[in-house]
């Protein structure tokens, strides 16, 4: 037997190679046709939609024909005076913070009307501290009918957030 080297074929382990070492231009391939994909599909002008400006560039449409679709408005929110029994506590409050108000009736057991409701207004308190002080907040319509039956038949506290 003759005296020689092994031959060895190097074609197949070397082709996953190639590969990663092409990938800098497979990439730069791919940003090309993905940015010429989005300039294609980019907003027109003058297609029969109304141009609404800059604002309106990054949003997405629909069919042509559908409507938009409408956000749906919160609860209404309306300023309910409530008076609190201990009026020191209401000087801690101002315009702006958070409350929960707590009811407490003649049986001893609390429970919370409104939760979260913000604070809009702290009047200065009149001749009546000793009956407490005033407060107003924002609060849905049906919260401040709760507000209103809850001052009517026991006394009010709060809690700030």
């Amino acid at each position: 037997m003759p005296h020689f080297a092994p031959v060895r074929v190097r074609g197949g382990r070397l082709r996953p190679h190639r590969l990663v070492r092409h990938r800098r231009r497979a990439v730069a391939a791919g940003l090309a046709v993905t940015a010429a994909a989005l300039v294609a599909a980019g907003p027109r002008q003058g297609d029969g939609r109304a141009d609404t400006g800059p604002a309106d560039f990054g949003r997405a449409r629909g069919h042509p024909a559908a409507e938009p679709v409408r956000e749906r408005a919160g609860p209404r929110l309306v300023a309910a005076p409530v008076r609190i029994a201990d009026a020191e506590s209401v000087r801690l409050l101002g315009p702006g913070d958070r409350v929960d108000v707590v009811a407490t009736g003649g049986s001893g057991r609390a429970s919370v009307v409104a939760r979260g409701v913000r604070v809009t207004e702290v009047p200065d308190p009149g001749e009546g501290a000793a009956d407490g002080a005033l407060v107003v907040v924002s609060v849905p319509r049906g919260t401040a009918h709760r507000l209103v039956g809850a001052g009517t038949t026991g006394r009010l506290a709060v809690t700030l957030w």
